[in-house]
């Protein structure tokens, strides 16, 4: 039994030492991020799209499928992208090598910090 605790515990601490930054992102921090990096083309408000989709509730929808928004690339479209919390750091860091071909037109957001905030920003408004 203290075996297995002992196990137990070593898995634990080797997962959350692996985290990957999004997870310990500052949804406060991350809404300012969002209004200066993203604000002008996206909300984060359910049902309210702007040059490009609302991105309320994004985590676990397919890529170019928001019904009311017509905007998509067809690249976007026929990416195959599920958004989760990896995919979405990826697309900010490098939209046009993700979604080659994409419309976005954003260079990118290279603080890992900043990402990880706006990630987390993201996940508390669904």
């Amino acid at each position: 039994m203290k075996k297995q605790a002992i196990s137990l515990l070593f898995c634990l601490s080797a997962t959350l030492l692996a985290a990957p930054s999004w997870a310990t992102g500052d949804a406060r921090k991350g809404a300012d991020v969002f209004a200066e990096e993203c604000g002008d083309c996206h909300s984060a408000a359910a049902g309210k799209n702007k040059k490009g989709p609302s991105l309320n509730g994004v985590f676990g929808r397919k890529a170019g499928s928001v019904t009311d928004f017509s905007g998509y690339s067809e690249a976007m479209k026929q990416s195959g992208i599920t958004w989760a919390a990896d995919k979405v750091d990826a697309y900010i860091t490098q939209p046009r090598k993700v979604v080659a071909g994409g419309k976005m037109k954003y260079d990118g957001l290279g603080d890992a910090a900043a990402r990880a905030d706006v990630i987390a920003y993201l996940m508390s408004v669904k």
